[in-house]
């Protein structure tokens, strides 16, 4: 039987079997150019192209957008509502991945772990100074409160450390042993801050030469959300003077960075390229809910919209 009576999704990436198989009798996809998306209504997106109003110009059929994942930095709302494009999210989808790998940084840099695996490659031993932080009864400062920030902050409350977070839209803590406190205080108090929060222009370069002299000295800093909230030239200068011990980047800015970028080139600094949510779980969770979401606004169902 023909699927042409089936709803048309265009996948800005190659499709996979595992796709096929996902919405077999429900949908039928296209990808990954542009030509394939003409006269097309929806599109689910990973981060790929600036979403801006001359490019809704260029697709006058599209319905909705369906980014995978949380963020949609890359779409101007505005120019969208203009084009009457709705514009959805799966803020569910990379929650527990990237919640994991936030922790599995936070372990590694805290345990300076670039550092004894290269000395255990040149045949050393273990430093005669140990400089390494024991994380139970250590102060972890999480910027965002969310889904992300939440999971990881149950993690660290079992491995024994004391949480506090800033989140301006929570009026209460959702994670029974996680303390509200405003930004200053976390800075000041945490042992290890951890970015979640979103990237919005109150956000840029929330870490800064300024925030980062107000913490500990020796403070490790951890960015799982999006690169612009550090300023990268005061995280250099900062660890390089020794006022932070440490970094673990998931996100950074740009993406990726250039080779011979200096913090690729430290060990004190781990860089990962912005692969938090992809555990195969997470990558196939990323898609099935885009592609729910499409779908269900297609069908006038309700759906994550944001807008």
């Amino acid at each position: 039987m023909s699927d042409d009576h089936l709803p048309v999704l265009h996948i800005d990436r190659p499709i996979l079997d595992a796709d096929l198989a996902y919405v077999a009798d429900t949908a039928r996809l296209v990808g990954s150019t542009d030509a394939e998306l003409v006269g097309v209504a929806a599109s689910v997106i990973g981060i790929g192209h600036e979403w801006d109003a001359d490019r809704f110009a260029r697709f006058p059929d599209l319905q909705v957008l369906s980014r995978m994942g949380i963020g949609y930095d890359n779409v101007d709302l505005d120019a969208a509502r203009a084009a009457g494009v709705v514009v959805c999210n799966g803020p569910d989808s990379p929650t527990v991945s990237t919640a994991e790998h936030a922790m599995m940084l936070l372990l590694a840099v805290t345990k300076e772990l670039p550092v004894h695996a290269a000395s255990a490659a040149a045949g050393r031993g273990g430093p005669k100074v140990a400089t390494s932080l024991e994380l139970d009864g250590a102060t972890l400062g999480l910027v965002g409160l969310g889904r992300i920030g939440s999971r990881v902050a149950a993690a660290a409350l079992a491995l024994g450390m004391n949480v506090v977070a800033h989140d301006p839209g929570l009026r209460s803590s959702p994670v029974a042993g996680v303390r509200l406190v405003d930004l200053d205080e976390l800075l000041r108090s945490s042992h290890v801050v951890s970015l979640h929060a979103p990237s919005i222009s109150s956000t840029r370069h929330l870490i800064n030469a300024s925030s980062i002299a107000t913490m500990r000295r020796g403070v490790y800093i951890v960015n799982c959300a999006r690169g612009p909230l550090i300023d990268q030239d005061a995280l250099l200068a900062a660890l390089d003077e020794g006022q932070v011990a440490g970094a673990g980047l998931d996100v950074t800015e740009p993406e990726p960075l250039p080779v011979g970028h200096p913090l690729l080139d430290r060990l004190d600094v781990i860089v990962t390229p912005h692969i938090a949510s992809s555990t195969a779980i997470g990558r196939r969770r990323l898609f099935e809910h885009a592609v729910d979401n499409a779908l269900a606004v297609l069908a006038g169902r309700p759906a994550s919209v944001v807008s």
